[in-house]
């Protein structure tokens, strides 16, 4: 079964910047596209950024372009979103997810962690 754990979330400032981190456990991370996701309180859950198996091929969200960088390590299971320039509006639960193709759809699923932007 796979497993999916983020960490580094937490509460930062306008125009700081966040690391978030996922590790992915029970299957091959490699055979896997991988993707960020965020959902605000109430609101509807929203794409971020995803990354192809090898790591060579991205796609962003572009309310995230040029702020947000998506990357892999396929030899430590994890997927890591860097985060600069951070909004209020970036605030939400980010969830990891796995899955078959870059503009595909995703299934399986981390439980999230929460990013906080004080104004």
């Amino acid at each position: 079964q796979v497993q999916l754990v983020e960490s580094g979330g937490g509460l930062v400032q306008t125009g700081g910047s966040l690391s978030l981190s996922c590790a992915l456990s029970g299957r091959t991370f490699s055979t896997y596209v991988m993707a960020w996701f965020r959902q605000a309180p109430g609101k509807e859950r929203e794409f971020v950024a995803a990354i192809s198996r090898s790591g060579t091929n991205t796609r962003y969200a572009d309310s995230v372009k040029g702020r947000f960088t998506i990357s892999r390590d396929n030899a430590k299971n994890t997927v890591v979103l860097q985060m600069i320039s951070l909004k209020p509006e970036d605030t939400a639960v980010y969830s990891c997810a796995a899955g078959g193709a870059l503009w595909g759809s995703f299934f399986y699923w981390g439980q999230g962690t929460q990013v906080t932007v004080s104004s």
